[in-house]
């Protein structure tokens, strides 16, 4: 069971309503958990396209020997989702799970350590829309640790490796022509609905959980909207999720991931890459990664290594090469209308996170 201490806090952060759409709430989310952390730290903001930050610490050595990272914004939800409520071991609401409750003890243990450890918290507010203006933007400023333990959830096992995503456009061109005389247009429909199905038949459709690449079909539009016209041009939206070890994808611009998929298309059809975000990886023969398996299964967890299919700030550090991995509570539901926490996890959490860091005093 949680701390009775720690419940208030959780449920009081909960009920900021800290989406990307309300800055005053994304500040108010921030300064609460500054206020857990409380005085006598450097507490360094950042700010970037109205997203604010913080970096805390007591000063001295950087690189940061381990920074815990955690962001404080949720995705949208319905008014009771910002009204808490307990249900057997289960602490119900949006950002249960993801991830403000692994933030407030990544806030409670750091208060703990911060002045005998060469530790740093980092509290960002941008996750759910990407990172960059949070994570991304203070290793900009130059903001760097040897690792990183990131709060996104685990259920007390430590995640080595995510996927990247790039999201990309393929567009047909044909010929308008009427559709009683078709051979008098080149229907672009039909080039993009070849085109889809051989970008399909290199990344299949997966039926079960397999970490390989992965291609989503997620729109299709066209400009035409007579039905007796041969449309002269089709859109298709594609967001793709991609392992390190995919080599199409891993390590090159998005110049070269269009070229890729261009290539895979029929003659009529090109593809555009609107963003590339890098995947993680985490060498899981890091000692550090060793030292906190050993910390989860000392409370009972397992420890075990873990892969995730969606992506993190961790990517950020992986593209600078410093080893960060995911660590957090457990519980389900994320996004979702009964996302909840575990709380049964909190608190060895909260002991397998004090004994990790206190191997580095």
């Amino acid at each position: 069971m949680a701390d009775m201490d720690f419940l208030p806090l959780a449920e009081e952060l909960l009920a900021i309503r800290s989406t990307a759409d309300r800055p005053d709430d994304l500040h108010r989310a921030l300064d609460l958990v500054l206020d857990v952390v409380g005085p006598g730290l450097v507490v360094e903001r950042f700010e970037s396209n109205g997203k604010p930050s913080a970096l805390v610490h007591a000063g001295g050595r950087r690189p940061f020997r381990v920074i815990l990272n955690a962001h404080l914004d949720v995705v949208p939800g319905t008014d009771d989702q910002f009204r808490p409520r307990r249900e057997g071991d289960r602490l119900i609401g949006r950002g249960t799970q993801d991830m403000k409750l692994s933030a407030l003890v990544q806030a409670l243990v750091f208060r703990e350590l911060a002045t005998t450890l060469p530790i740093a918290l980092q509290l960002v507010t941008d996750e759910e829309v990407g990172g960059r203006d949070g994570t991304a933007h203070q290793l900009a400023q130059g903001v760097t640790g040897e690792f990183v333990v990131i709060g996104e959830h685990s259920g007390l096992r430590v995640v080595t490796e995510s996927k990247g995503i790039a999201t990309a456009r393929l567009r047909a061109t044909g010929l308008a022509g009427h559709s009683a005389y078709q051979w008098l247009g080149d229907n672009a429909l039909l080039k993009l609905s070849r085109a889809v199905d051989a970008v399909l038949a290199a990344y299949p459709v997966a039926t079960e959980e397999a970490w390989r690449t992965t291609v989503n079909l997620a729109r299709v539009a066209t400009d035409n909207q007579a039905l007796n016209q041969v449309p002269a041009d089709a859109t298709a939206w594609l967001d793709i999720r991609f392992p390190a070890d995919d080599p199409d994808f891993t390590g090159r611009t998005a110049d070269e991931v269009a070229a890729h998929l261009t290539a895979l298309c029929p003659p009529g059809v090109t593809a555009v890459v609107d963003s590339l975000e890098p995947p993680h990886r985490a060498d899981p023969d890091n000692p550090d990664v060793i030292a906190l398996r050993a910390a989860a299964r000392a409370q009972g967890h397992s420890g075990d290594l873990l892969r995730k299919h969606g992506a993190a700030d961790s990517r950020f550090y992986f593209q600078r090469g410093v080893d960060a991995v995911i660590f957090g509570i457990g519980g389900n539901g994320q996004h979702g209308p009964d996302e909840y926490a575990d709380l049964t996890t909190v608190a060895p959490y909260r002991r397998a996170l004090r004994a990790f860091l206190r191997t580095f005093a």
